[in-house]
């Protein structure tokens, strides 16, 4: 007897491939196949205005949510709004005191030069002469006279909302000193700015978006007051890099600025200047054998800031 032998059934050669023959036959998900076959026998007729109402109202109060909760956050609270009550109070106070301070650190300084030139007026007269003149080129001493007013403003958008407006939109330490530059550079024989007098050892410099001379901050609007010639002045600021970038500040940032003469500029002293050293100088009396020293007092020659030094 010959035993035979069935041949086996064999499966379609892509059998492996189930995955890949799904994605081939049914390209659409059988979701999107099941909606396709309602609209075309006219069962589903898409969103009713039943459901286009949930969702404007779901819309509305999410909305609501969001505004009612940034609101709260950005309003301060009271704590907050006492702390900065108080905070307003230390300063106007603190600025009371710095303005009484400094009035009675001028008039004790009339006071110490009224003494100082009684004292010098009968014994050495060209000492006191001499001494004057170095107190009105140090800015020593409060001086007055015809000059230049230059105005500096920070843009519109500034001054309306300071918060959000762009931040080159306001004046800058940098174009304050470019000013004072030019004015020196111009022939000015006495600046000051806001009511500070600039002497060879003042600075103006930013601290964040605070404008300072020394330790003094200021405030906007900036007024940089020179004294001079001022048809000399303005023709001669003219032609300086500051007034061009006061025109670029307005082109550009809309920054507000103003070049005007004055008839009297009532520039105050800046204090009195800290003796550095000493040095004795050495005058041959033929009278005597032996020399006699007198003493001269010198300021030292120190470096003068940025934007400061006429």
């Amino acid at each position: 007897m010959i035993l035979r032998r069935e041949p086996q059934p064999r499966g379609p050669a892509d059998a492996s491939m189930t995955l890949l023959n799904d994605v081939i036959r049914r390209p659409l998900d059988p979701g999107y196949v099941e909606v396709a076959e309602r609209k075309a026998a006219g069962l589903d007729t898409g969103r009713t205005w039943v459901q286009f109402a949930w969702v404007f109202l779901v819309a509305v109060l999410l909305g609501t949510l969001i505004t009612t909760a940034v609101v709260t956050l950005r309003t301060p609270k009271d704590g907050v709004v006492r702390a900065r009550a108080l905070l307003e109070e230390r300063i106007d106070r603190g600025r009371t005191q710095v303005k009484s301070l400094r009035a009675a650190n001028a008039t004790v300084s009339q006071q110490i030069a009224k003494l100082q030139s009684d004292a010098l007026a009968s014994t050495d007269p060209n000492l006191l002469t001499s001494l004057s003149q170095y107190e009105v080129a140090s800015g020593a001493a409060a001086v007055s006279g015809p000059g230049l007013r230059v105005t500096l403003d920070d843009a519109a958008d500034v001054r309306q909302n300071p918060d959000q407006a762009d931040p080159l939109s306001r004046v800058m330490a940098s174009d304050i000193q470019e000013v004072v530059n030019g004015l020196w550079a111009a022939g000015a024989e006495a600046i000051s700015v806001n009511g500070e007098r600039l002497t060879s050892l003042s600075a103006v410099r930013g601290a964040g978006l605070a404008i300072l001379v020394d330790l003094s901050p200021l405030l906007p609007p900036y007024s940089v007051e020179a004294i001079g010639d001022p048809d000399a002045l303005r023709a001669r600021f003219s032609r300086t890099s500051a007034s061009t970038r006061l025109e670029l500040l307005g082109e550009h940032y809309g920054i507000v600025s103003s070049v005007s003469a004055v008839g009297n500029l009532q520039l105050t002293g800046g204090g009195s200047v800290t003796l550095r050293y000493a040095a004795v100088h050495v005058q041959e009396d033929a009278s005597k054998t032996a020399p006699t020293p007198t003493p001269t007092l010198e300021a030292s020659p120190t470096p003068a800031q940025e934007g400061n030094t006429p």
